[in-house]
């Protein structure tokens, strides 16, 4: 799901939150070494989208989280991102899961955990009737505890992965202070790109990137890691923590399954 779908989904909870509150009273390796094209070693060459398919995270790779190829809501179009910082852009496109550079192909897949509290869902009329607004209010959020990976491949001929991967790194240093970007129609304010710790892959690049649009606001998990000649891309975000303004942890059981699979 992009950011703006987040935000939509947050306010349409809100919405249904207030009118259960009004009843209760009365969502290969790629073989190459980072630079390896000027190392001395055969240039890297890319996955076929055949093969990003065979390495790509699937149902059943980490436990408690579903697997699946995202739908269209969840993809947003390359052509629809503008940003207000040139040298931010690679910054958005994680964001948003899109690729940085030009990959010669890639897949991408959306990750979903449920928290116990969501997987039993909102309390019936009957339980609403008996709790406080506070308490109904608890139970809407704690019913959308819900985090949700968009999980991307993208693999690079020659040493492109390695190129993208050192534009990320330096967009992210450049544009800690925030921009403006639009995607798919839907401007926002990215008021923070923080660096996180993490270790993964040949290299990585991690941030909490803070948004808002309206007054909504809230936070992205963004990772980007390298093997060889290909990148894997998260971005996470959980609608309870948004709705509460709370921290969440990186979906670091996805990000080490999925390296795991590319070797």
């Amino acid at each position: 799901m992009r950011v703006v779908a987040v935000r939509r989904t947050v306010m349409a909870a809100t919405a249904v939150s207030f009118a259960l509150l009004a009843t209760a009273c009365g969502g290969g390796d790629g073989g190459a070494e980072k630079g390896g094209a000027t190392s001395g070693k055969p240039a890297a060459k890319a996955y076929t989208a055949a093969e990003l398919e065979k390495r790509v995270i699937a149902q059943g790779d980490v436990d408690g989280h579903t697997v699946k190829k995202p739908g269209k809501q969840d993809v947003s179009d390359p052509a629809g991102l503008s940003v207000g910082k040139a040298e931010c852009e690679p910054v958005a496109q994680a964001l948003s899961a899109l690729a940085t550079g030009k990959p010669a192909a890639s897949v991408q897949r959306l990750v979903v955990h449920e928290s116990a509290a969501a997987k039993k869902g909102m309390p019936t009329m009957e339980e609403l009737a008996e709790m406080t607004e506070k308490e109904t209010e608890e139970a809407m959020i704690d019913s959308l505890d819900i985090t949700k990976t968009r999980t991307s491949l993208w693999s690079y001929d020659a040493d492109g992965a390695a190129q993208a991967m050192a534009a990320l790194r330096e967009a992210g240093k450049k544009c800690a202070g925030g921009f403006t970007m639009t995607i798919d129609g839907e401007k926002q304010q990215v008021t923070k790109v923080s660096e996180e710790k993490l270790s993964a892959g040949e290299e990585a690049v991690a941030w909490t990137v803070g948004t808002k649009q309206g007054d909504a606001t809230g936070d992205t998990k963004v990772v980007v890691l390298r093997q060889g000649s290909t990148l894997a891309g998260f971005s996470s975000f959980n609608i309870a923590a948004v709705s509460r303004g709370e921290a969440f942890p990186q979906p670091t059981a996805v990000i080490k399954a999925q390296a795991a699979k590319l070797g």
